[in-house]
């Protein structure tokens, strides 16, 4: 089941989501078929200003994904449904969601070959157990965020 948590995001559109043009803090999307995993990120995302939607499962990342249009999507490689590559894959190919950053998490030692890199906008694969930190500092990265940015965002 999906959790959207609009934490400081002001008046919610139809969706229960501001359109992009409304938000006033980052959205990102986290995809992990691990609840435990979704809490951990969803905190130190949270924590650092960033509004967060969950789900966990492939199908239910992507339905989120063309409702939401998150800023950063980041997905585990091995989830009931529809694996993160195929997410990443149908995020590409749809004009929607085309541009979407996406980082990997995967199981350590995995890698993905540079032919799946191309049919996707995975910019990052990190290696489970992961660092939340790391995570926050790449997310960071992506959005062309300095590391003390985000902590300043406002909470409406």
């Amino acid at each position: 089941m999906a959790t959207v948590r609009k934490g400081g995001m002001g008046t919610p559109g139809e969706e229960g989501m501001l359109m992009d043009s409304q938000r006033t803090r980052p959205l990102i999307l986290a995809a992990d078929d691990e609840v435990h995993i979704l809490h951990v990120l969803g905190l130190k995302l949270r924590n650092a200003g960033f509004d967060v939607i969950t789900a966990e499962d492939g199908e239910e990342a992507l339905d989120m994904a063309l409702q939401h249009r998150p800023d950063v999507v980041i997905t585990d490689y091995q989830m009931p449904r529809m694996s993160g590559l195929e997410l990443c894959q149908q995020l590409k190919a749809n004009e929607l969601t085309a541009s979407t950053p996406t980082l990997m998490l995967t199981a350590r030692g995995f890698s993905l070959a540079p032919e799946d890199l191309e049919r996707t906008n995975i910019t990052g694969v990190i290696s489970k157990p992961f660092s939340p930190r790391e995570v926050l500092l790449r997310v960071q990265e992506l959005l062309g965020m300095t590391p003390t940015q985000p902590e300043a965002l406002p909470v409406l």
